[in-house]
């Protein structure tokens, strides 16, 4: 337990008039510091946050400022770059106070330890009180005085209550970064896989028949229509760079309308996933040639109609007027760039549009300053339509993760694994024998025939119809119950699959634990939630005879009867890392073992919202801050309260009686040496505290 290490003051310096800065001073015992309004990473951290009650007398003006020293590190985990600040930071806020009055409001607040990211202490709300005694007039000049009350520094006029001078201490999620002295890196693995993801679907915009066709035409009127090859070049480079310009503008605005973590918190909700599979399968369909998506025409005639070669202005309207007429090619694209984006925190929308911008707007680029490889460039034909048929099967393969993470989330059971994986086979199956040319869609051209008359298969085409069909043939035994490590996080867990091949493991576990009971003693196997949650065991739990167990107390019971200490796992219903985790080292024949043998395993689902608790069972919850109804709500709950943290996957180990075996949890890291020597060590810990 630690002490609250923050320091506030609050005062209301007059300007002039009813002009005031209302300024919040802070300052922060070290190790600890707050982050930054602008803190980086994946949008998953917590940044001081100050509200105003409703005050006819107080009008806001413009955003809060802070002043501080800023200090960057690189937490790959988290996102990459982050930014947080300590020892002293001022933040002011400008307002209109037009008359003496009380201003109340309350101020949130997170503290971590700047030697240690991963360790911070429970959150806070904390009410305020500041009277404002001197409105209209000159400005007041005189000092402010403060006094300690209850650990929270507060102006004479200011009365602040925090009756918990004590914080757990809460791992805010899985974060690995450099000592707070270090240099920090200059980038991120996540933000640089993001950019180069979204490079590789910029280029690949390039291939569409919307894209690709304007190439030579739009890099030919820049170099025919200019009166020299340099002003043709520079025409050419200031329409690629509107191009990046006008992208890289979107995810700005998008960065600034949703905020950082929302696009991240939508890929989670139920509604959002159902809305992403309609799009998907929309432009899915649209791609095989059912029809075509285009917006307004209205919309191209404005800004073509602003589009020449007068100046920058026209140029820019030229760029516009491609991504607009494009849209129908782009856009399925970049949907889901933006929902990739939206996990790189508020940086993410606008790194992931430059570098789609740069991957579509280099080839215009690239040929005005080499004309001569227009000459080598295939002429628009089939072949383009061919790739939006690729892409239409693409679209339509991804828009059932949504459907399934939709189905997951309210248990309607409409796309169990066997269903989704036999979709995903005949999707693989029918577009590979499309690349074959067994078939055609309504706008395809006829196959390019031999010297001989006879139709052929390009290589190039042989090769991707074989990874086609090889993906259909490794899908096939997940029909039955076959694990499927490598897609593993993207199809429906094995729980929700009605017929599996081999379950004679779990015959044999329920059994062993069975046997070790002793007659009239009440069972041991999992009874609670077992009917509502078994569809979301992974795969080692139905192939390889793993118990688990659903509910925190009859874990307790169950180590209490067999002897053994309980490896907790705070986990969730659509958690991918979870996925990995279960898929990449539950499923090693040496952690099954240990896991099986020497532990009781219960997975703790903190997103189950489904299963309400019942009236006599429901609390408030001061580490939440809200009430909890739900068995996720007490998940959720029992993580925070007891072990400090609200990231999943995140596996704490305790005894029968819920004292912890070890100091720390252990979070996602698909490491199985290091997971091993873990659960060695702590089970070394249990037996020599209990025998």
């Amino acid at each position: 337990m630690f002490s609250d290490p923050t320091h506030w003051s609050f005062e209301a310096k007059k300007i002039s008039g009813d002009k005031y800065n209302i300024i919040i001073h802070l300052a922060i015992d070290t190790p600890w510091h707050v982050y930054s309004q602008h803190p980086g990473g994946d949008g998953s951290l917590l940044i001081p946050a100050f509200k105003f009650s409703k005050n006819s007398h107080l009008k806001l003006v413009g955003k809060l400022k802070e002043e501080g020293k800023i200090v960057d590190e690189n937490i790959e985990e988290v996102g990459g770059l982050v930014h947080y600040l300590g020892n002293k930071v001022t933040y002011t806020q400008e307002a209109i106070i037009d008359n003496n009055t009380k201003l109340k409001g309350t101020y949130f607040y997170q503290t971590c330890r700047s030697k240690n990211p991963a360790l911070c202490l429970n959150p806070k709300t904390v009410p305020f009180t500041l009277e404002v005694k001197d409105a209209g007039g000159k400005a007041d000049t005189t000092a402010q005085v403060t006094k300690e009350d209850s650990n929270i520094n507060t102006a004479v006029a200011l009365t602040g209550t925090d009756t918990n001078n004590k914080a757990n201490i809460t791992p805010t999620a899985d974060k690995k970064a450099i000592g707070a002295d270090e240099k920090p890196k200059a980038g991120s693995k996540s933000l640089w896989w993001l950019f180069l993801a979204s490079l590789a679907g910029g280029i690949l915009a390039v291939l569409t028949p919307c894209v690709y066709s304007m190439i030579p035409i739009t890099v030919s009127f820049f170099t025919k229509r200019s009166k020299t090859r340099a002003e043709g070049i520079r025409h050419a480079i200031q329409y690629s760079l509107s191009i990046v310009i006008i992208f890289t503008v979107l995810g700005i605005l998008i960065s600034a309308f949703f905020g950082a973590n929302a696009l991240n918190t939508l890929s989670t909700n139920w509604i959002a996933n159902l809305f992403f599979f309609l799009v998907f399968v929309v432009f899915g369909i649209s791609f095989l040639g059912a029809f075509e998506i285009t917006l307004p025409s209205s919309w191209t005639n404005k800004t073509d109609s602003k589009a020449g070669m007068s100046s920058f202005g026209g140029i820019f309207f030229m760029a516009l007027t491609l991504v607009i007429v494009s849209f129908s090619c782009t856009g399925p694209i970049v949907g889901p760039l933006l929902v990739l984006a939206g996990k790189g925190g508020i940086a993410g929308p606008a790194l992931g549009m430059f570098g789609f911008s740069v991957g579509l707007a280099l080839p215009f680029a690239l040929f005005a300053v080499f004309p001569g490889m227009l000459n080598k460039m295939a002429s628009s034909g089939g072949w383009l339509n061919q790739v939006k048929v690729v892409l239409g099967f693409i679209e339509l393969m991804l828009a059932l993760k949504f459907l399934s993470n939709a189905d997951l989330a309210q248990g309607w059971r409409l796309l169990d694994r066997e269903i989704f994986i036999a979709i995903w086979v005949v999707l693989a199956i029918l577009l590979g024998f499309y690349l074959m040319g067994k078939f055609k869609m309504s706008h395809d051209d006829a196959a390019p025939k031999n010297i001989y008359g006879q139709e052929y298969v390009s290589i190039f085409k042989l090769f991707l119809a074989i990874i086609c069909f090889s993906f259909a043939v490794y899908l096939v035994p997940g029909m039955w119950g076959a694990p499927l490590n490598a897609v593993s996080a993207f199809v429906p867990p094995l729980g929700t699959q009605d017929f599996i091949l081999n379950t004679k493991g779990n015959e044999s576990s329920s059994s062993s634990n069975a046997s070790k009971v002793a007659p009239g003693d009440m069972p041991i196997e999992p009874l609670r939630y077992v009917n509502e949650l078994k569809i979301y065991e992974p795969p080692v739990v139905k192939n390889m005879g793993l118990v688990t167990y659903y509910d925190y107390k009859e874990a307790l019971a169950a180590s209490k009867k067999l002897k053994k200490p309980i490896m907790l796992d705070f986990t969730g219903i659509n958690c991918v890392n979870c996925r990995k985790m279960e898929s990449q080292v539950w499923s090693k024949p040496e952690v099954t073992k240990r896991l099986k043998e020497d532990f009781i395993v219960a997975s703790l689902y903190c997103d189950m919202n489904r299963i309400e608790l019942p009236k006599e069972e429901q609390y408030f919850s001061k580490d939440l801050n809200s009430q909890v109804t739900t068995l996720g709500n007490r998940n959720s709950d029992l993580q925070a309260s007891k072990f400090g943290s609200n990231a999943q996957p995140y596996y704490f180990y305790i005894d029968d009686d819920g004292v912890k075996l070890a100091d720390e949890g252990y979070s996602y890291d698909p490491d199985v040496d290091k997971f091993v020597k873990h659960l060695d060590k702590v089970l070394a810990k249990y037996k020599e505290t209990h025998h």
